[in-house]
């Protein structure tokens, strides 16, 4: 085990913050599992380890299918937090199988290829009438203006969430999320309770709806689906997961759009070679996504114990794996800290890997790419216009705004 001295590795320091990646690799040179007081995790830096942990049944996003918190040696968290973890605790993120696997098969029949495929003449053009509207204006913030509409919209346009009600659910998310970063505070917290009681709210009334007049949109797909043994989500899983597809749905989209942009901005010689050859936006978009990852940290809890490099990290310790680290591995990428739009080789877990892998996945490449190509074929000579200012946010990575110009 290394000892974690004397590092750049803060999480909760701007200098830090604004380039997390050079701190990373004095981590991957400490070793492969780090123990981290301040916040009682092992860090897990390199990608081999990342990946293979990621599949390791060894290793749960909860433990409460098998223990209790005090056999877990583990706090229960505070009664007032119950909203929050109730509407959590049901979706499938934060499952171990068998629940998990029931809900997910149950969530696929809903969530199909054919679905997603549907959706991307609707992306396409929305994105198209967002970045004309940027152009109208001679610019503007690019996260407002186009980042942020497009996801939302489109998962709400998914999940059938009318148009008029479509304003409350970023607040609703941004305020949930804030409990995923390392100890929030106890504002943060509040916050996300109030968001979580609001949220499952608004989505009951909007099930029940559903229940009596069927449409051809996800809530109603999920209050139908069932398998072979008639199995089917209960109303609070329903709820958690219409949350959870919203959230996943959008904030790392959103992220990975303004992360990626600037990243351009600053790499201007990759910028110029995708605008002389839109065939490259696939390959730009994984490769931004590998850049500069929208989701730094995923944690996992040790169910049994395991042995990293010869340390044992015992049952009840809580391991952070570090995507942004891991994507930035010497020994997976050929010079990792440079922008390479055409990189042949991109095996990056942006989207994380195993049983919990994003489900949202493609639908977030066609968003991606979408919303690229609309700026790229309407807005040739976008350039920034103010130095951006990076949220005080380390497990997901984003910017405040990203002020552009169109020349």
């Amino acid at each position: 085990m290394a000892v974690l001295a004397d590092l750049a590795f803060d999480p909760w320091d701007p200098g830090f913050l604004a380039d997390p990646y050079p701190a990373y690799a004095e981590l991957r040179a400490r070793g492969r599992v780090i123990r981290y007081e301040p916040t009682d995790q092992w860090l897990v830096p390199h990608h081999a380890d990342v990946s293979a942990l990621l599949r390791d049944r060894r290793l749960g996003r909860t433990y409460q299918h098998r223990f209790s918190h005090e056999d877990f040696g583990r706090t229960a968290p505070p009664a007032e937090h119950e909203p929050f973890h109730t509407l959590n605790d049901h979706g499938m993120l934060d499952l171990e199988p068998p629940d998990h696997t029931r809900i997910r098969r149950l969530v696929s029949k809903a969530f199909t290829p054919r679905t997603v495929e549907r959706l991307a003449p609707y992306v396409r053009g929305l994105a198209d009438e967002l970045v004309a509207g940027l152009v109208r204006e001679g610019g503007g913030d690019l996260l407002t203006d186009v980042a942020e509409p497009l996801p939302v919209a489109v998962i709400a346009e998914m999940l059938g969430i009318p148009e008029a009600d479509r304003g409350q659910l970023r607040p609703w998310s941004a305020d949930i999320c804030g409990m995923y970063e390392l100890s929030p505070s106890r504002e943060a917290a509040t916050r996300a309770v109030r968001a979580s009681v609001e949220f499952s709210g608004f989505l009951r009334e909007l099930i029940a709806a559903r229940r009596r007049e069927p449409r051809e949109d996800l809530i109603s797909g999920l209050i139908a689906a069932h398998d072979e043994d008639d199995d089917r989500l209960t109303e609070q899983e329903m709820i958690s997961t219409a949350v959870l597809l919203l959230n996943a749905g959008h904030e790392a989209t959103v992220n990975a759009t303004v992360n990626g942009w600037l990243a351009l901005f600053r790499n201007p010689e990759q910028l110029a070679r995708l605008r002389a050859d839109h065939s490259l936006v696939p390959a730009a978009v994984e490769e931004l996504l590998r850049y500069d990852t929208p989701l730094q940290l995923f944690e996992r809890w040790v169910l049994d114990d395991i042995e990293i490099d010869g340390t044992t990290v015992p049952r009840g310790a809580e391991i952070a794996m570090l995507f942004g680290s891991a994507n930035h591995d010497p020994e997976v990428f050929d010079r990792p800290g440079r922008l390479d739009l055409g990189r042949p080789d991109n095996p990056h877990i942006s989207f994380s890997a195993g049983i919990h892998y994003c489900i949202g996945a493609p639908l977030a490449r066609i968003e991606l790419a979408a919303s690229m190509r609309a700026l790229l074929e309407q807005a040739p000579a976008l350039a920034l216009a103010a130095e951006p200012e990076r949220r005080p946010n380390f497990v997901m990575r984003g910017l405040k705004g990203l002020r552009v110009q169109v020349a």
